[in-house]
């Protein structure tokens, strides 16, 4: 095995092998196979251009994608729910099953032939492992055991059950007059009627087995798989019955190496487009890209302030592990370091791995610097006065008024060493030509310094008022 190649890949390869063989092997005599074919050459498609780098092909190939499967999941849902049935490995713990004796479908199979002979059309299902309830309509229960005089009954013409099928179920008669779903293969021949395209349309989506008494032939034949094969004799269709029915268990020891190599030109087939699907998604697994990217913190302790960090950004080897990620440089990577331990003064910040949140198939390969510095220290608190920054000069019937902000002072926080450089706070900037004497003007105030908040969130008031002079004693 190529030292490139890990178990895990070749295990990854057989999974999904095994399961697009699984839908293949249901899906392939139903209507919605063609959909699916679609459905995957889209897909290739999508996967090539994203290979070539065709963004704007690939992007609208993947939107189109998202609504197929919803288009596909709304429409064949009869046909996914009878598939999900299938695929279940609990229904085997739960599910228990009749045996039919050999000598009742000996009686089954004679009674069927004497329809053929008087030329009366039969249909009659045999119920396996996988549920019917979603495919067989409108039927009758009966409930009732099997007869050859109850099955002549049911199909003779002109009786209230004969249009339909009658459906057998662990040793009886379930259901008659069922309609069955119809087949879409288009390569059936022009002289199969109503009854065989309805055989062989359940058998291709279920395990069932239906049997066909042609009216017009005088035949017997068997659906299994949505294939018809014609029967001669009714011993020769008992024992298919009994065959397919009926499990044997002395074949069970070879059902491996047989299930194995049944089918190997679909199933090869299958493999290489998994593998060349697995090829296109690997094509730049170890691919390592260098990007720079920002420093942010979050956690810091409400009693200390964050007065400066060396370096502000870091670079970041990321290695790609598969070519459906896209580039590094396109994400927006960041990071995210928690301040929630430090203390005031320097402190020196390990970056993690686990501080940078990367999308699926990508990993950290190196860090540069593996840390940064940090230097903290605590909160302090100070009043200082409001100031009002105009532009320009009161008119002049109004220069001899103040322009005045409520409140006049406002309190402030931040590191003691900023905190002590701060003497006032300044409202934004007022046009002093454009006051008027009566007005009330509303301004946010300004952050003095990066690291200093106002601990005021509202609008200051800013009014004109008679100018206080001071009074001196003579």
């Amino acid at each position: 095995m190529p030292s490139f190649v890990r178990l895990q890949d070749v295990a990854d390869i057989l999974i999904m092998t095994f399961l697009l063989y699984q839908l293949y092997s249901w899906f392939r005599r139903t209507r919605a196979m063609q959909v699916l074919l679609g459905l995957g050459v889209v897909t290739l498609i999508y996967f090539v251009t994203r290979f070539l780098g065709l963004y704007m092909t690939s992007w609208i190939l993947q939107e189109l994608g998202t609504v197929l499967i919803v288009l596909i999941i709304v429409v064949f849902q009869a046909e996914i729910r009878q598939a999900l049935y299938r695929f279940s490995l609990l229904r085997h713990l739960f599910e228990s099953r009749e045996e039919t004796p050999q000598a009742r479908f000996q009686e089954l199979a004679e009674t069927l032939f004497i329809l053929a002979g008087k030329r009366t059309g039969a249909l009659v299902v045999f119920q396996r492992s996988e549920s019917l309830a979603d495919l067989m309509l409108n039927g009758v229960r009966l409930d009732c055991e099997i007869s050859p005089q109850i099955l002549e009954a049911i199909f003779v013409d002109g009786t209230p059950l004969h249009d339909g099928a009658a459906l057998i179920s662990s040793g009886r008669i379930a259901v008659a007059s069922c309609h069955l779903p119809l087949s879409a293969n288009p390569d059936l021949p022009q002289y199969l009627g109503t009854r065989h395209r309805a055989a062989l349309g359940l058998s291709e989506r279920t395990d069932a087995i239906v049997a066909v008494v042609s009216e017009e032939r005088g035949e017997v034949s068997l659906a299994v798989g949505g294939e018809l094969r014609r029967v001669a004799s009714s011993g020769e269709l008992a024992a298919l019955l009994d065959e397919l029915i009926n499990p044997v268990r002395e074949v069970a020891r070879n059902s491996l190496p047989k299930q194995m190599f049944r089918n190997l030109i679909p199933k090869t087939a299958i493999l290489l487009i998994v593998i060349t699907f697995w090829i296109l998604i690997t094509s730049r697994q170890g691919q390592i890209t260098t990007v720079t990217v920002p420093v942010r913190m979050h956690g810091i302790p409400n009693n200390l302030a964050l007065v400066r960090s060396v370096p502000e950004e870091i670079d970041v080897q990321i290695k790609s592990l598969s070519s459906l990620t896209p580039l590094p440089s396109k994400l927006d990577i960041a990071a995210d370091l928690d301040l929630s331990g430090v203390h005031d003064g320097q402190n020196v910040i390990r970056i993690k791995h686990s501080d940078f949140s990367l999308p699926s198939g990508m990993v950290i390969n190196s860090i540069n610097p593996p840390s940064i510095r940090i230097v903290a220290e605590s909160k302090q608190r100070k009043t200082v006065p409001v100031k009002v920054r105009l532009r320009g000069a009161l008119t002049r019937p109004l220069r001899g008024l103040d322009v005045l902000a409520d409140p006049a002072v406002v309190e402030v926080e931040g590191p003691s060493e900023q905190i002590a450089r701060v003497d006032a706070v300044l409202t934004e900037e007022l046009d002093a030509s454009q006051l008027i004497k009566g007005q009330v003007y509303r301004k946010s105030l300004l952050p003095p310094l990066k690291q200093v908040s106002i601990l005021r969130d509202a609008p200051v008031s800013i009014r004109l008022a008679v100018r206080q002079k001071s009074i001196k004693n003579k």
